[in-house]
């Protein structure tokens, strides 16, 4: 009795494992992922991620499209912002929800490192959370220079896809999964500048605390680390201006907040 009862439960198991990935193709076929661009594909991944539905169908997608079609695809500034912001952002929540002791794993020169082991297939070619934000979004940066060093012999690969210039909003969009990083938007192709502007002004509300009376401002560890890409500390100053931090006439000295590497996946929010 027992054993017919365990083989019911088991076959209930198995019936319900293949209802479920059932359910996750149809929730892909019913989404026509054929007739989305791949800025779109990027997009409804994050939006799956956030609503717990599986994101396979997409990842295959973006995994198997030739280097030509996708190239052809991101044919405007827009279409490659909001791509690759989201592929880093949807990748970063993908790796980590499944495995996330692999973040204890940043600073690793051999072996392992979280952000410079390529991992992610996109276009047939494996990449790392590096290779997107210091080769392609950053346009081949190099990533311990403050911003100040370009990559000399950038790849092929980095030379198709790569932003045509630096954006400094960029560094309050990506989300690394550490708790001091911005949240996570679904970054729209025709809207994604609009976008990056309300992100950098609500992080930068956030995290400066402004001190007029002892003339200084206290700002997140980004705008340390990637300092050229702001135009350094007066650059810096400018942009919390720019955005209404800081009064216009102000002139403050700027430190710097260290910066909290706790993990904290799901931090998403709709703008």
């Amino acid at each position: 009795m027992k054993n017919i009862l365990f083989s019911v439960l088991l076959m209930a198991g198995v019936l319900a494992s293949v209802d479920g990935q059932a359910q996750d193709e149809i929730s892909a076929d019913s989404l026509n992922l054929d007739a989305m661009t791949y800025a779109e594909l990027s997009e409804q991944m994050i939006e799956n991620l956030r609503q717990g539905k599986s994101t396979k169908a997409i990842q295959e997608k973006l995994a198997n499209v030739s280097e030509k079609e996708l190239k052809e695809s991101l044919d405007s500034e827009g279409e490659r912002k909001a791509f690759w912001l989201n592929v880093y952002n949807a990748y970063v929540q993908i790796i980590l929800t499944e495995d996330p002791e692999l973040f204890e794993d940043r600073d690793s020169v051999f072996g392992y490192n979280f952000f410079s082991s390529p991992q992610i297939t996109i276009a047939g070619k494996d990449v790392s959370f590096d290779d997107i934000e210091h080769g392609i979004i950053r346009r081949s940066k190099v990533k311990i220079s403050g911003g100040y060093a370009s990559n000399p012999f950038p790849g092929g690969y980095e030379k198709k896809f790569r932003w045509d210039e630096v954006d400094p909003r960029i560094h309050f969009a990506l989300n690394c999964g550490a708790a001091a990083c911005p949240y996570i938007a679904a970054y729209d192709p025709d809207r994604v500048n609009e976008q990056l502007d309300i992100t950098t002004k609500q992080y930068l509300e956030k995290t400066t605390d402004y001190y007029p009376e002892e003339n200084r401002v206290v700002v997140n560890k980004l705008m340390s680390w990637f300092r050229a890409d702001f135009g350094g500390k007066s650059g810096a100053v400018q942009m919390l201006k720019d955005y209404e931090i800081v009064p216009q006439d102000a002139d403050p000295s700027v430190e710097f907040k260290e910066y909290d590497w706790t993990l904290e996946l799901g931090n998403y929010k709709d703008i």
